[in-house]
């Protein structure tokens, strides 16, 4: 008997000239795409997590630029270029720490210089830049895959198809990994706050067959020391010169239990995310968000009056705790600057 395999997973679509995000707050129980048009309602929807994910966040910014482009050279064909760079100083300040949207706005901002017409070359940029992060994804994907040993492996967060274009980073080589028979089971951080993990990363295993037990980040260290834990495999948000990651708050305490434990640490991340201009994880800026976040639940309040909040999105793990970096061009054993920067040759 054969089964057909899952229809893929699609979190940005451009359709009848418009961009279409699925709602990642909604999910899993409603799965609903929101249309925009309006580049200032899409940096809205980044900042308010509609779209997350630094992949995911720079390929929708790229098709926000084309929204922007088509809106100020409809209003002032002669002189459209001041408001097309405000509404990109908008979508820039949307998510500071994500480096995929910096990315992919400089690179959008390149192809818009001297065009005469910026919306058509805008837009097959936009789609030049969705389907590289798809096809690196994959690549990604086969080059972790083939590190892993037999068993199970724990993730944090959500590095999926969700995070991306489409297939995922470290999702990804979770999927070609359990393709190819090189994972049996996976676990899946609840990841707080936002419960990433358990909203979108189980949904998304759940979706495509892969055996998954969901837990609290508190439990992690005692299932490491179980033993059936082989690796740790998480995505970034940003990576310095030297091989410092910066990914949701709680990875780098992940990367500590996994060195104690003996167990070894994967970072997957497409080259578009390694900031070269950061030189170590103290010069990647860390996105704060409110406390209401931590203080309730669903939208009731669970802390007692009075009580504050710290509730820093990211922390930074230090490269000298990441056993592989895998990219798009190759994977850096033991991080190092000289690594790093042989992905991107002379």
């Amino acid at each position: 008997m054969t089964t057909s395999a899952p229809e893929p997973i699609r979190p940005i679509v451009w359709r009848d000239n418009r961009l279409w995000l699925l709602d990642q707050r909604q999910l899993p129980e409603h799965e609903i795409y929101l249309d925009y048009d309006d580049p200032e309602v899409v940096a809205a929807a980044i900042r308010d997590m509609v779209v997350r994910g630094a992949p995911a966040i720079g390929v929708t910014a790229a098709y926000a630029t084309v929204l922007a482009a088509r809106r100020r050279y409809a209003a002032d064909p002669e002189r459209w270029r001041c408001g097309f760079e405000n509404d990109l100083a908008t979508l820039v300040a949307a998510r500071p720490t994500a480096i995929n949207l910096h990315w992919a706005i400089e690179r959008m901002r390149g192809i818009a210089t001297g065009a005469a017409d910026p919306e058509p070359v805008l837009l097959k940029e936009a789609r030049a830049i969705e389907d590289e992060d798809v096809t690196a994804n994959r690549a990604m994907g086969r080059l972790g895959a083939d590190l892993l040993d037999n068993g199970a492996v724990l993730t944090h967060c959500n590095a999926g198809a969700l995070a991306t274009a489409g297939f995922g980073t470290a999702l990804g080589v979770i999927r070609q990994g359990y393709a190819d028979g090189r994972i049996d089971h996976v676990f899946a951080d609840e990841t707080r706050p936002w419960m990433q993990g358990a909203r979108l990363t189980a949904w998304e295993l759940a979706h495509d067959g892969i055996p998954t037990t969901l837990l609290c980040e508190g439990a992690a260290a005692a299932l490491l020391r179980e033993g059936h834990v082989k690796w740790v495999i998480v995505g970034a948000d940003r990576v310095a010169a030297n091989g410092d990651v910066a990914n949701k708050i709680g990875t780098y305490g992940l990367a500590v239990l996994a060195r104690h434990h003996g167990v070894r640490f994967m970072v997957v991340a497409p080259t578009s995310t390694i900031d070269r201009a950061a030189t170590d994880g103290t010069q990647i800026p860390i996105e704060q968000r409110p406390a209401a976040e931590v203080l309730g639940c669903a939208g009731q309040r669970i802390a007692a009056p009075g009580v504050e909040a710290w509730n820093p999105v990211f922390d930074v793990t230090p490269a000298d705790l990441v056993d592989a970096l895998v990219t798009e061009r190759g994977v850096v054993i033991s991080p190092s600057c000289e690594g790093i920067e042989a992905l991107f040759g002379s």
